[in-house]
């Protein structure tokens, strides 16, 4: 087993506090312990036996009692057990969009532009001749008079109606967007831990919104022989199970989401490394097949791709595998939706992501 290295976690920062470097890569080793202080400290402290994180002034103890005085992590229920705060929940989050999306420039607006100018909500550079109704809140004086100048004279100043321009405004847009998340048993199989990525994305994502486009939804659900739906919150202690993969109930329960949503934009971002293996029958028990393509759970699969469309929500399928039959699968049910899908190693999802989410964000209203 190959194992994680956090050498880049290692380097020298002379910016950073002895507590700031030890906490940076304590944060990192929460999202692949899922949350579990314990284990997290115990990797910290052989990481720190390896290559030497602490020194005679500064040690693990003071660490932890720092952390504790933070309000970093707080008793748990078990008798000299830890655990994280909502504080530390949060600085996780940050992290991952840091780690993530960190060329991205902030901005203070958080909408969606759209191709359509008129009586928006975002000033842009662009003017246009003043029309009955524009507000004249919006109107660009220098430029008015600049053509009251031109066209009347210096001599006999006058300022008409033809004169006047406005800066052109644009619309904007609120998105909605549901992240499915595959939880089954096999983003962890053969030695490669696929769902750490997969809930970085997710916090990075869900920073990202709430920072940059607090206007936009981003509701999480996680998908194996049944799906539910989790809090933002919960995602650093995201585990997965010993479950099948039961895309079709993942995709009704965002279906019902995104139905009870406002606006007109609305996708669903799927991150899953394999082909659709379970479905839940009308009596309660469960249809699984773990070989090849079942076609009873594709048509059903594919029947909510169809609906999907109908309803004018793009799936776009971030696939972290790439068997040809895998692809096959993929290609079809995009093709059925009018969606995207795109096929990634691990290091290349979080971009990819990104890139889409951006992309998607200029929609038609």
């Amino acid at each position: 087993m190959k194992g994680y290295r956090f050498t880049e976690f290692n380097e020298k920062d002379n910016k950073k506090s002895p507590f700031e470097k030890l906490f940076d890569l304590f944060k990192e080793l929460l999202v692949y312990t899922s949350g579990d202080v314990s284990e997290a400290l115990s990797w910290l402290t052989e990481l720190d036996k390896e290559y030497g994180l602490t020194s005679s002034g500064y040690g693990m103890g003071d660490f932890i009692e720092d952390l504790k005085e933070k309000g970093l992590v707080s008793d748990g229920k078990e008798k000299g057990s830890l655990k994280i705060t909502a504080k530390t929940e949060q600085n996780i989050r940050k992290s991952a969009l840091e780690q993530i999306f960190g060329k991205m420039k902030k901005s203070t607006r958080g909408n969606h532009k759209t191709k359509y100018s008129g009586t928006g909500d975002e000033v842009s550079p662009n003017l246009k001749q003043f029309q009955f109704g524009d507000s004249l809140d919006n109107i660009a004086m220098t430029e008015s008079m600049k053509n009251a100048f031109v066209n009347h004279g210096i001599d006999n100043f006058q300022m008409s109606g033809e004169d006047l321009v406005i800066r052109d405004t644009e619309f904007q847009t609120r998105s909605s967007t549901v992240l499915m998340i595959d939880i089954s048993h096999s983003m962890i199989l053969y030695g490669e831990d696929r769902i750490t990525p997969a809930k970085k994305v997710a916090m990075a994502l869900a920073e990202l919104i709430s920072k940059k486009y607090p206007k936009d939804t981003l509701d999480i659900i996680v998908f194996g022989n049944d799906s539910w739906e989790i809090q933002i919150r919960d995602l650093p202690y995201l585990q997965v199970g010993p479950y099948h993969t039961n895309t079709v109930s993942g995709l009704e329960l965002a279906m019902n989401i995104l139905r009870r949503k406002k606006g007109n934009n609305k996708q669903i971002f799927m991150i899953t490394d394999g082909k659709p293996t379970c479905l839940k029958e009308p009596d309660g028990t469960y249809y699984k097949n773990s070989f090849g393509l079942d076609q009873k759970i594709l048509n059903k699969t594919y029947n909510l791709a169809r609906q999907c469309r109908r309803l004018k929500i793009p799936i776009t399928t971030f696939m972290i595998a790439s068997d040809p039959y895998l692809k096959e699968f993929v290609r079809t049910f995009t093709e059925i939706n009018k969606g995207k899908a795109f096929y990634s190693g691990l290091r290349g999802l979080a971009d990819l992501v990104f890139e889409d989410f951006e992309r998607n964000k200029r929609k038609n209203l």
